[in-house]
């Protein structure tokens, strides 16, 4: 794991944070143009109640990769705390293992998904749902990088010298 500060994929998952928040402002202010419309009785515009729907989709794969990098994800660690070192290491070992199969196995099976999803459109957009079902490989393999890195830094910590 690389020291605090060096992270080469800071930047990324720093750019892909805001570009979550940037995908949860549109979708905020699609949803607001959508109510004052039809407070004023206006003819709503085609379409724009699908736009916070299908990028939700994006803002959760984009988002949860984010807080993935960061270790910003819910976790139980009270159990975990109370291991010796090793012991904890090799849970935090396991459990990223664990979860980087699942995203291996959501990968593999958004390949029929995805393809499949581009051959229907969305009703008032007319969008290939296709560009919207790839937010789960884009997004499974954006969650796997960092809990490879989390994998090896709980590894490599079991061979660390003591100083």
């Amino acid at each position: 794991m690389s020291p605090p500060g060096r992270d080469p994929l800071k930047r990324v998952y720093d750019a892909l944070g805001h570009l979550a928040g940037l995908i949860l402002a549109v979708m905020a202010g699609a949803v607001f143009l959508q109510v004052v419309m039809r407070f004023f009785g206006s003819q709503a515009i085609e379409g724009l109640d699908e736009l916070p729907r299908y990028l939700f989709v994006w803002l959760v794969a984009i988002g949860a990769a984010a807080a993935m990098h960061r270790g910003e994800h819910t976790i139980l660690d009270y159990f975990i705390n109370l291991m010796p070192a090793p012991a904890r290491a090799l849970t935090v070992a396991f459990t990223n293992a664990v979860c980087i199969f699942l995203f291996l196995y959501m990968l593999k099976l958004s390949l029929v998904l995805v393809p499949n999803a581009q051959l229907q459109t969305s009703p008032s957009l007319g969008l290939p749902l296709g560009y919207v079902y790839a937010a789960v490989p884009v997004g499974a393999v954006l969650i796997i990088i960092p809990l490879v890195r989390n994998v090896l830094g709980a590894l490599a910590s079991l061979w660390q010298k003591p100083s």
